[in-house]
């Protein structure tokens, strides 16, 4: 129970909380604006479960490819986003843009600032949408593993991960619901202080997946400080789900403390009811946030380590290193169990790797590590090969595939009985293992 409960809240937290703080600085706008950002939402919400579907029913969702897609637009519209928040382009707008006069074609700026009301009111949406698709799949997809080979919905089990699954749920809304309501009624210029950085924060921990994709796909060449700092964003991306979560904190913790201001006097008692009225209701919306995110850091912090306790990773096998290649005698892993091995890489880094044989005529060969968990590890649990971190159950005719949470895929070739991996592939993997 308690598993799942933490992998919601620390899956989905973030992003609920960015867009609720998205919806308070256009919370006192246009109802038409409000609109589209709620139909925005709804068709991603949409648009995740289809895709949710997908990627369990059929074998063509990979969503390392649909994550960069994703997140090669909402960057661009996060920076957009930005621009509004930092430089306040939306006020100054309508001031600058200047009529051209009659018979003359407007000029550069007037074009620019007079999509500029358009851009602001796409941009927004836009991102809440994107931010979405990223997000709720994986959520979606977290009942799909509740039940595990030869298991039965009516048993202890399976109850406990429902219940847990739920309670994150309905916390998540509630803390978004919380956040966003303190974004209402805080001072717009502390809002957008907020707003901003936690943007900024996203958006970075958004380019390290892109860059790694780009790596991958050999789309761009690695630049050695770029691929550190990829490298390190990556497998520390809690830190952003940390920093994300302080800044936000700023917002309700000032307005519980302006709660407490006292009110101005007034002549009419009627008036002086209704303004501490607002001051108690304020106080119970930043009292709720801030019980909120406390509660998602210490599950992060205390509760998920104690979750991973007991699952210990088999030791790796031995293998034999001839030159720059591994040599595993297929006999050694003809059994259709998971089998792990360690290859000593650069800098004394232990790269791990498992092999399955997943039928007569294929072996599932990838990195003891994913694009999503990191490096954390497989085991075998009755038959199935489980993902230490986030307890999901890989479907064995998909490892050796990206998407996922699968094994990151590893070449191999069979030769004379025996399977062969490259050590050079191993070292330019090493950075996972770090």
């Amino acid at each position: 129970m308690l598993r799942y409960f933490i992998q919601v809240i620390e899956s989905f937290s973030v992003t609920a909380l960015l867009i609720a703080l998205l919806f308070s600085s256009i919370a006192s706008g246009l109802e038409e604006r409000k609109k589209w950002f709620a139909r925005s939402c709804a068709i991603s919400c949409a648009a995740s479960l289809v895709l949710s579907v997908l990627k369990r029913t059929t074998p063509f969702i990979n969503r390392t490819i649909i994550n960069a897609w994703t997140f090669f637009f909402a960057v661009p519209a996060g920076i957009i986003v930005l621009v509004f928040l930092f430089a306040g382009i939306k006020k100054s707008a309508g001031t600058t843009a200047k009529k051209s006069p009659p018979g003359t074609a407007p000029g550069i700026w007037g074009r620019v600032s007079g999509a500029l009301p358009v851009l602001d009111a796409v941009s927004l949406p836009l991102l809440a949408a994107l931010l979405l698709f990223y997000a709720l799949p994986t959520v979606f997809l977290y009942p799909s593993e509740f039940l595990l080979a030869g298991e039965t919905a009516f048993s202890t089990d399976f109850l406990f991960k429902c219940i847990g699954y739920v309670l994150g749920i309905i916390a998540v809304a509630l803390g978004a619901l919380a956040v966003g309501r303190a974004g209402i009624d805080a001072p717009p210029p502390l809002l957008r202080a907020v707003l901003a950085p936690a943007l900024v924060v996203n958006i970075l921990s958004q380019l390290s997946v892109l860059v790694q994709f780009l790596f991958a796909r050999r789309i761009i060449r690695i630049i050695p400080w770029l691929f550190s700092a990829m490298a390190a964003a990556l497998n520390h991306a809690v830190v952003f789900f940390y920093a994300v979560i302080a800044l936000i904190l700023i917002l309700p913790l000032a307005v519980f403390i302006k709660s407490f201001a006292k009110p101005v006097s007034t002549a009419n008692p009627a008036e002086g009811r209704k303004r501490r009225a607002f001051s108690r209701r304020l106080r119970r919306w930043a009292l709720s946030a801030l019980v909120f995110l406390g509660a998602a850091a210490v599950s992060l912090a205390v509760l998920k380590p104690l979750t991973q306790r007991g699952v210990t990773l088999s030791p790796a096998e031995p293998m034999t290193i001839a030159g720059n290649e591994i040599i595993i005698p297929l006999e050694q892993v003809d059994d259709g169990h998971l089998h792990r091995f360690a290859y000593t890489a650069a800098e004394e880094t232990e790269v791990r790797f498992i092999v399955i044989k997943k039928n007569e005529a294929a072996f599932g060969v990838g990195l003891d590590a994913c694009d999503i968990c990191g490096a954390t590890g497989y085991y075998e649990r009755k038959n199935e090969v489980i993902c230490r971190l986030c307890d999901v159950v890989m479907n064995k005719s998909t490892i050796g595939f990206r998407g996922g949470c699968n094994p990151v895929p590893l070449a191999y070739a069979l030769k004379s009985g025996s399977m062969i991996v490259q050590t050079s592939d191993l070292e330019n993997e090493r950075w996972r293992f770090k």
